[in-house]
């Protein structure tokens, strides 16, 4: 049943961007970028690779993996071009976008009305929202903005980023530590290094299905809610269009279910919950 669930989804995926490729191969009426992308043979994407489970570079592969990377490969795919990486950071990704340094960038970027003022941002393709990784001990402790903003708390961010910002307008009072490497951030949380990081729904629900030190205890009820989208420089309206069919028809097709289920919840296709678009809840308490 599984295999025919993925063969279906992929025969409808293939049907669409024939139909999308057929009308726009033609380098005459192939509009910018879209043409370079495809003359060229690649599609450069910006990411920064430290986000588990969106994307991240893993050490012993070299190769990027999770939601994001996922997608980006569904996207090289239907353009008919290969991926190449092109490493960014939380600080410097809006002045890495806007120089040009990639096409694209995805790695968990939520959609702000500040980011939309400076570039272009896709349809969302994942809701999110700020929420707190604690450890497993302090899950009753760390139940609002209240309870962390004391200078006892210890609140550790990696910088640039949507999280240290929230941190710092919303917790002024909390001890705030600031790391490089997001991806450390948890184990140090669970290790006493510090004691709650604001971040992401589906970051949280990660790393707590993963280790039982780990809790997210407002992760049904984070401080903010938005969507995640593609980032690019103003000027590729046609790749933002193309992008938001992309999109749209991965939605449809339940492809975003199922990378949702897979990579967030830890499950394998999207036939456990049927197709629905309402993912499963996460077992973040046991």
């Amino acid at each position: 049943m599984k295999q025919k669930v993925f063969r279906r989804m992929t025969a409808v995926l293939g049907l669409f961007f024939a139909g999308l490729l057929s009308g726009c191969t033609e380098k005459k009426t192939y509009p910018e970028p879209i043409r370079k992308i495809v003359d060229s043979g690649v599609i450069r994407i910006g990411t920064t690779g430290d986000y588990q489970p969106m994307s991240y570079l893993d050490p012993d592969t070299g190769k990027y993996v999770g939601f994001d990377a996922a997608l980006s490969e569904d996207l090289a795919k239907s353009l008919g071009v290969k991926i190449e990486y092109v490493p960014t950071s939380w600080p410097t990704l809006m002045e890495d976008t806007l120089a040009g340094k990639f096409d694209l960038a995805v790695c968990g970027i939520t959609i702000t009305d500040a980011r939309k003022e400076q570039a272009l941002m896709s349809e969302g393709y994942l809701g999110n929202g700020k929420t707190v990784l604690c450890r497993k001990e302090d899950e009753g402790k760390y139940t609002s903005l209240e309870a962390i903003n004391r200078p006892e708390v210890r609140v550790m961010e990696n910088p640039g980023g949507l999280n240290e910002k929230f941190a710092r307008e919303n917790l002024p009072d909390a001890t705030l530590i600031i790391h490089d490497k997001n991806q450390e951030i948890p184990d140090l949380i669970a290790s006493g290094e510090a004691d709650v990081m604001i971040t992401e729904i589906m970051e949280a629900g990660w790393y707590c299905s993963r280790d039982p030190r780990l809790a997210a205890p407002l992760i049904k009820d984070p401080f903010t809610r938005g969507q995640l989208g593609f980032l690019m420089p103003k000027g590729s309206e046609d790749l933002l269009d193309y992008v938001n069919a992309f999109i749209e028809e991965e939605r449809k097709s339940g492809r975003l279910q199922a990378l949702e289920n897979l990579y967030v919840y830890g499950l394998e296709t999207i036939e456990e919950t049927d197709g629905t678009t309402a993912g499963p809840e996460p077992a973040l308490q046991s």
